[in-house]
C-alpha cells in the first residue's frame, strides 16, 4: 500500500498491528505503528487502541499496554478484556481484578478470564467465591470458566463443588469436548473419584493427548499400574503420539505399583520408540523408582551417566531411596548434591537425621542437627492435611494448634492411636 502511495487509515491499522504478532520483531514494529497512529490522529479510535494494547500484552509489555488503555478516550468490553487478560498472563491478578471491578458491563470472556486468573495463581478459594457469585447472577459460563473452576476444585479437593460444575454442564446441554473432558477427568482424579474420571474419559468422542494424559495421570495417582499400561496401549493403538507428560505418568504409575521392569522398558524406549526426549523429571522418576526398589547402585549409575546436571528432585529421589534401605554412603553423597543445588532446602537434614537414627549413628545425628541449626533461615515446610466434612474443607498444618476444636481433635486422635496399638 505504501509503495502504491495508499495511506493507512483507522480501518487498516488494527489489521496491520494484529499481523505484527506473528513476526519475530513484533515489538519494534508495534512501536513504529503506535507512533504513526499518534502522528496521524488515529489513537482516538477504539479498534486501534484495542489492537495496540493487545500486541503490547502479547509481547510482554503490559505496562505500556496499560498506558495505551489509560489514554484511550473510548473503551468497550474488548478494551477491558484485553487488559485483564494481559494482567492475568503477567501474574498480576489483583490489577486484573481492579479493572474487572471497574467495568461498566461484562461478558462471558470477562468473567472467565478473571476466574482463570485466580486458578492460575492458586488463589482457588477466591475462584470458588467468584464462581458462586457468577451462579447467583446467572452468568453464562464458557468452557474457559468451567475448566478454571474445575482446576480450582481439584486443587482444593472440593469434590461437591466439582460435581455441581459437572451437573451444570449436563443441565445446560454443554457438549463435553476434549478440553472440558480433560478438566473433569483431572478434577475427579485429584478428588479421589478415579472411576468417575474413567467414565468421563470414555464418554468423550474425540480424545487428544491432554485428555489421555489426564486419565493416565489419574490412574498413576491411584496406584492402578496395570490398568495404566492397558490405557497406554490403547492410546498407542489409536495412533496418539505420547509426549513427555505421558511418559512421566507411566513412570510414576509404575513406581507406585512396583512395576520395575515395565518402567525400565518405557524409559529405555521413550526416545527411540516414541520420540520423546528424556528430561530431568523423567530421570527423577526413575531415581525414585529404583531407590524405592532398593536398586541404589543402579540408580546412582543412571544419574552419573545423565547428559545433564542432576537437580534437587533427582538427587532427592535417590536420597529418599537411601533412607528406606539404609544406604548411608550413597545417602551422604546424594545429600551433598542436594545442598549444592538447593542450599536453602532444610528437608535434606531431616532425611539424613532419619538415616543416622535408623542406623543408630548417634554422633552423626547430633552433627547433622547442629549443621542444620547453623544454617540460619533454613526450615522444612510444615506438612498440611485437608479433609472435607459436610461440604466444608478443613486444613491442618503440622503442629497446628489454632483450630477452634484442637483439644477435641487431639482426644480423638489419641483414642485412634490407642486402638491402633491394640490391633497390633
Amino acid at each position: 500500500m505504501r509503495e502504491a502511495s495508499i495511506p493507512l487509515d483507522f480501518h487498516t491499522y488494527p489489521f496491520v498491528i494484529k499481523a505484527c504478532g506473528f513476526l519475530q520483531n513484533a515489538l519494534s514494529l508495534a512501536k513504529t505503528l503506535h507512533s504513526e497512529t499518534v502522528k496521524f490522529g488515529f489513537l482516538d479510535d477504539v479498534f486501534v487502541c484495542n489492537s495496540l494494547a493487545c500486541i503490547y500484552c502479547k509481547t510482554g509489555e503490559v505496562e505500556v499496554a496499560y498506558k495505551v488503555f489509560e489514554e484511550s478516550l473510548y473503551r468497550d468490553v474488548v478494551t477491558y478484556n484485553v487488559m485483564i487478560d494481559g494482567f492475568v498472563k503477567a501474574g498480576e491478578i489483583d490489577k486484573a481484578r481492579d479493572l474487572f471491578d471497574e467495568m461498566p458491563e461484562r461478558d462471558a470472556v470477562s468473567w472467565g478470564t478473571i476466574l482463570a486468573g485466580y486458578a492460575k495463581v492458586n488463589r482457588c478459594k477466591e475462584a470458588v467465591e467468584l464462581f458462586d457469585h457468577m451462579v447467583a447472577l446467572k452468568v453464562k459460563f464458557d468452557n474457559v470458566a468451567l475448566v478454571s473452576m474445575l482446576s480450582a476444585c481439584a486443587q482444593l479437593g472440593e469434590i461437591e463443588k466439582g460435581k455441581n460444575v459437572h451437573k451444570y454442564i449436563g443441565k445446560n446441554g454443554i457438549r463435553i469436548d476434549s478440553y472440558l473432558g480433560t478438566g473433569l477427568v483431572d478434577m475427579y482424579s485429584k478428588c479421589g473419584c478415579i472411576e468417575i474420571a474413567m467414565e468421563v474419559f470414555e464418554s468423550c468422542d474425540k480424545k487428544n493427548v491432554p485428555l489421555w494424559n489426564a486419565v493416565l495421570i489419574g490412574l498413576a495417582m491411584h496406584g492402578r499400574g496395570n490398568l495404566l499400561l492397558q490405557y497406554f496401549s490403547r492410546m498407542v493403538e489409536h495412533g496418539i503420539r505420547p509426549d513427555g507428560v505421558t511418559i512421566l505418568a507411566l513412570l510414576v504409575g509404575c513406581s507406585h505399583s512396583g512395576l520395575i521392569d515395565s518402567a525400565k522398558r518405557i524409559f529405555r524406549d521413550m526416545e527411540s520408540g516414541f520420540g520423546v526426549q528424556r528430561e530431568l523429571k523423567h530421570y527423577g522418576c526413575m531415581a525414585d523408582l529404583l531407590g524405592r526398589a532398593g536398586l541404589i547402585g543402579e540408580a546412582m549409575e543412571m544419574i552419573e551417566a545423565m547428559p545433564m546436571v542432576g537437580d534437587v528432585f533427582v538427587w532427592g529421589a535417590l536420597l529418599g531411596g537411601c533412607r528406606l534401605h539404609g544406604n548411608v554412603e550413597v545417602a551422604e553423597a546424594a545429600a551433598k548434591h542436594v545442598i549444592e543445588v538447593k542450599p536453602e532446602d532444610g528437608g535434606v537434614f531431616s532425611v539424613m537425621a532419619n538415616v543416622y537414627a535408623n542406623l543408630q549413628r548417634w554422633d552423626d545425628l547430633v552433627k547433622v542437627r547442629k549443621l542444620r541449626d547453623c544454617r540460619l533461615g533454613i526450615k522444612k515446610n510444615a506438612g498440611c492435611s485437608c479433609i472435607q466434612l459436610n461440604g466444608v474443607n478443613h486444613e491442618f498444618d503440622s503442629g497446628d494448634s489454632l483450630h477452634p476444636h484442637t483439644d477435641d481433635i487431639c482426644i480423638v486422635l489419641n483414642r485412634l492411636e490407642c486402638h491402633q496399638f491394640e490391633a497390633f
